[in-house]
């Protein structure tokens, strides 16, 4: 049996001209390493294959088991049966009950019978690596939403998606063949052994284990080999995945810089490369199935040799060569489909390993074991000496003390790099503070459930992305099971109602990937609606208007002031006009508060803001 690698779309660009010829240092360690990280991944699979609290999938497992004892059992009785029937024909035995005819009828049924065990197995076990195949999806989606910001901005999208895919695959082929293929295949191995033995003699005993043992050796040495030429396809299948989804969604930008060929050069070097790797890999398996051949047929040629000089020196029948034939036939194809699975499972666990180590990578802000929910009976809003940076060595709030009274809106401003965005991704925690502490009526965001915090701050950020569904869809995003009336009066809130039953298809409308078909304005009045239907008591509006034009501007501004009603605001703003109004203003700069006060104060101050606002005036 030939097997095919299968990797999914090619990539990464060419590597280090040296890389083919040299060996990687401390190789025993390595391959060490990677023994017992499969070891550590079958283990954390197992479980699956006897889930908790199933007593219906356990008994499933039970009974695929049975059916997988009962092919084995009658695999091994119908070669004796092939056996008798050519015996009774050649007349080298008397004929039995059955006749030739009836053997020959039996031996058809015990291959049918084999076949049918074996379906029955598979569909009996379905049910639980369907089971398994979603708890793991669900399992690693899950983890991914827990992972911190941090994680993410450094991590390709698209490399995290073929990670995820590619174990969830090899998950599913490890069930089904560690559980019904290498077990069963060594146990097929041993009784035709034993049934050599007994039947002939120590001599075809001997054959099948030197055939089976020289077999097995070749395959674990060879694909050991090629599992690091997998690995590094895998990296480039990611870097290349990565590279195409990140041309897509940058299609504007492509556009815009007339980069269409830059880009198809970038893909076609990263298609090279993969091609280097992907011929290596064919031509080991070339190598591999070739060799395998080679041992099977040697014993399967050595074996019948032996048969045949026994039934030439009348001390074997016609049908004991018949039956050793079938038998090492039989023997020939376990051993092709064992190559083909360890292959197949050393390819596996590859995948797999990189998706537990997925699963394994801690989540840097998790609750703490006594969190409590959030109480919010006002809304304040409290930094005290906050510090914090993104690493160690580059600072980016230095003492940052500042109050946000219950239902006031307070606005930060300062120039880029001064940390304003900093302070709105604080608030909602997907980062901890430094040092100091960030409170909500008196609450430290760190003692309180993270579900609770963020089902209590409402954000519209500079840029809203859109899940590519419809208006509906979107705008009910703020609020699990909104109802349709609720949906409505949240569009009419952000005053983008009518313009939505002007379109042909209304609220049922496809927005597009990251809400690409509508525009700046109506994106953001999109987004407010759903920040409007959520209803939160404390609002985040992190440079909501700065990216639109001053129309656009003037129109969300009421909409803005709208969601801002009876709740707490904090505006990160970079165009001053919008934040006029607010009842104090924070200067922002170098991590420091430099000024704060009223529009009409800071200006009278002619300080920093004043600077600011003057400079505005001016570009206007």
């Amino acid at each position: 049996m030939t097997a095919t690698d299968t990797t999914g779309v090619p990539t990464v660009p060419p590597k280090h001209p040296d890389a083919e010829t040299l060996d990687i240092p401390n190789t025993q360690d390595i391959a060490r390493e990677e023994r017992l990280s499969g070891v550590r991944t079958v283990k954390r699979v197992m479980p699956y294959l006897w889930p908790e609290g199933r007593t219906d999938l356990k008994m499933r497992v039970v009974l695929a088991m049975l059916a997988l004892l009962a092919t084995k059992v009658v695999s091994i009785i119908t070669p004796m049966f092939y056996k008798q029937a050519v015996d009774t024909l050649s007349g080298e035995a008397t004929a039995l009950a059955l006749g030739a005819v009836g053997l020959t009828v039996a031996y058809g049924m015990a291959r049918l019978f084999s076949s049918g065990f074996q379906q029955i197995r598979d569909a009996l076990f379905a049910a639980v690596a369907v089971r398994a195949l979603q708890q793991l999806a669900m399992e690693t989606f899950r983890h991914m939403h827990q992972l911190s910001m941090r994680y993410h901005i450094t991590r390709k999208t698209g490399g995290l998606s073929r990670i995820i895919e590619r174990g969830v695959k090899g998950v599913d082929f490890l069930l089904r063949y560690l559980l019904f293929s290498v077990g069963p295949l060594l146990l097929e191995v041993g009784l035709v052994a034993i049934l050599l033995l007994y039947l002939f003699d120590v001599r075809f005993l001997a054959v099948v284990l030197v055939t089976v043992g020289i077999y097995i050796w070749f395959t674990v040495v060879v694909t050991e080999w090629r599992v690091r030429l997998r690995r590094e396809m895998n990296n480039q299948d990611n870097d290349a995945n990565q590279k195409a989804i990140d041309s897509l969604l940058n299609f504007e930008t492509v556009k815009y810089f007339g980069a269409e060929t830059r880009e198809a050069d970038r893909y076609n070097s990263a298609m090279e490369g993969y091609a280097r790797a992907s011929l290596k890999t064919q031509y080991s398996l070339a190598f591999l199935n070739f060799g395998q051949a080679f041992i099977i047929a040697a014993g399967l040629v050595i074996g019948m040799v032996m048969a045949a000089r026994g039934v030439v020196a009348g001390e074997m029948t016609v049908g004991d060569f018949v039956m050793v034939n079938a038998y090492m036939i039989q023997l020939t194809m376990p051993l092709n489909f064992l190559g083909f699975v360890y292959r197949e499972i050393r390819t596996a666990l590859t995948d797999m390993g990189q998706m537990f180590d997925l699963l394994n990578q801690p989540a840097e802000i998790t609750d703490k074991a006594d969190a409590k929910p959030l109480t919010v009976s006002g809304g304040e809003v409290c930094l005290k000496n906050v510090h914090f940076g993104y690493n160690d060595d580059r600072p980016i709030l230095r003492g940052v003390d500042l109050s946000v009274p219950e239902g006031s809106q307070v606005a930060i401003v300062g120039p880029s790099g001064s940390g304003k965005s900093t302070i709105g991704r604080l608030l909602f925690r997907f980062y901890d503070v430094t040092d100091g502490a960030l409170t909500i009526d008196g609450q430290d965001v760190r003692d309180i459930t993270q579900e609770s915090l963020h089902a209590s701050v409402g954000v519209v950020p500079q840029d809203t992305v859109l899940f590519n569904d419809t208006i509906r869809y979107n705008i009910a995003y703020g609020k699990a099971g909104a109802t349709e009336a609720e949906i409505i009066q949240a569009a009419k809130d952000a005053q983008i109602h009518e313009f939505i039953q002007a379109l042909p298809e209304g609220y049922d409308t496809t927005v597009g990937e990251r809400g690409l078909k509508l525009s700046g304005g109506e994106k953001q009045r999109v987004g407010i609606a759903r920040t409007l239907l959520k209803n939160p008591p404390i609002l985040l509006l992190d440079e909501a208007t700065s990216a639109l034009d001053t129309e656009t501007e003037a129109s969300i501004k009421d909409a803005l002031a709208r969601a801002s009603e009876g709740r707490t605001v904090l505006t990160i703003a970079h165009r001053l006009s919008t934040i006029a109004e607010a009842d104090r203003i924070v200067v922002l700069e170098k991590g420091v508060i430099v000024e704060e006060g009223t529009h009409a104060d800071l200006l009278a101050r002619d300080g920093r803001y004043a600077q600011l606002w003057h400079m505005q005036l001016n570009e206007e």
